[in-house]
């Protein structure tokens, strides 16, 4: 026999030839030396060497251990001292009692919801990732929870956390804010059979949830194909020319049009344009030859008409200087001055009647 000594915080486990025989705690024990002695921190976990069922039909043993079961659909989250240590997943787990406080919380994995006692600070950690749903709804949306495709519930703007298992949990998310759809190259014949296309824009927002995400699949989708047909009856109904001049007009035709269909959608439309009218490059080329005969012809007009004008001006002019023979001396002084403007150098060459003649210019007649 020899004496060991246990130190405090320590148990020692004594096997013979592979069995066990006895647990020894803190103090001075004596121990055969055909026995084995294995020691362990009574501050960790304890990795049983042998089968534990085996262990526990050892009274003493048994009440220095907490047994741990973890079933199939559970977790359990370990905390040492009040933090998190570890999540234990299913299985059998062993601490020792009475040096460090163990804490251990199951959560049920088989429902979605997680209704423990749990500080979400704690669900966002990185051990918990790989059993946490999270889905998070922003401040202008709204959510619809469905669980195994059955509506749970409608979700208001928050951060939701869900259990993951066999379930299939999907949150269908709203965007509540005025969306604009666009229906663009939508190629319609008018009642004159041209063919055109047309970019088309609707603005709208969803006011029923519920009809929107459960009552319809594919909500936009619907939406998009009530504005093709309406643009194209209302289209249709036209020639060219009249769509031309009452494209404004367009717009308010598809809101009025569909303002009671859309309600069972669950959506409001609360404004609807044209953007673009595209017409064929034959039909483009022909309406800008007529374009360019029409500006042609105000520009004939108004050509015609300062023509006149003018011809009226000289006619007055032509009167006044008839009856005032100053005023005809006046006027050919002005084309003199012009003239001489133009002239850079005079030549005179002749028998000196030049001079006579400039001066007759400038002498009233007798």
């Amino acid at each position: 026999m020899f004496r060991i000594k246990i130190n405090p915080g320590v148990v020692g486990l004594v096997f013979r030839n592979g069995d066990y025989k006895r647990v020894i705690t803190e103090g001075k024990h004596w121990v055969s030396p055909l026995d084995r002695l294995v020691r362990y921190d009574r501050s960790k976990s304890f990795p049983w060497p042998i089968d534990l069922n085996i262990l526990l039909r050892d009274d003493e043993l048994k009440s220095l251990l907490e047994v741990v079961d973890v079933k199939d659909d559970q977790i359990v989250l370990q905390y040492t001292n009040g933090n998190l240590n570890s999540v234990l997943t299913p299985g059998r787990y062993a601490y020792w009692k009475g040096v460090t406080d163990w804490e251990f919380k199951t959560m049920d994995l088989s429902k979605v919801d997680i209704t423990e006692d749990i500080n979400m600070l704690v669900v966002n950690r990185r051990e918990l990732v790989p059993f946490v749903r999270v889905c998070k709804v922003e401040s202008f949306e709204k959510g619809v929870l469905f669980i195994d495709n059955k509506k749970e519930k409608i979700l208001g703007p928050g951060e939701y956390y869900f259990w993951k298992n066999a379930q299939n949990v999907t949150v269908s998310k709203v965007d509540l804010r005025q969306v604009q759809l666009e229906i663009t190259g939508q190629e319609i014949l008018t009642s004159d059979k041209a063919a055109l296309r047309i970019n088309f824009m609707i603005q709208y927002k969803v006011v029923d949830i519920q009809k929107a995400v459960i009552d319809n699949k594919d909500y936009e989708r619907q939406l998009y194909a009530m504005v093709q047909l309406a643009l194209r009856e209302y289209v249709g109904t036209f020639s060219l020319d009249e769509l031309l001049e009452k494209k404004e007009e367009i717009g308010d035709y598809v809101k009025n049009a569909l303002k009671e269909k859309v309600v069972a959608l669950g959506v409001k439309i609360n404004d609807a344009g044209v953007k673009d009218v595209i017409l064929p490059g034959d039909v483009k080329s022909i309406m800008n030859q007529v374009l360019v005969a029409q500006k042609q012809a105000q520009a004939n007009v108004i050509t015609r008409r300062e023509e006149t004008a003018s011809t009226r001006s000289l006619l007055n002019t032509a009167k006044l200087m008839e009856d005032n023979e100053m005023l005809y001396k006046l006027k050919e002084m002005e084309y003199v001055e012009k003239i001489a403007d133009k002239i850079g150098e005079i030549t005179v060459a002749g028998n000196g009647q030049v001079i006579d003649q400039l001066r007759s210019i400038f002498t009233p007649a007798k």
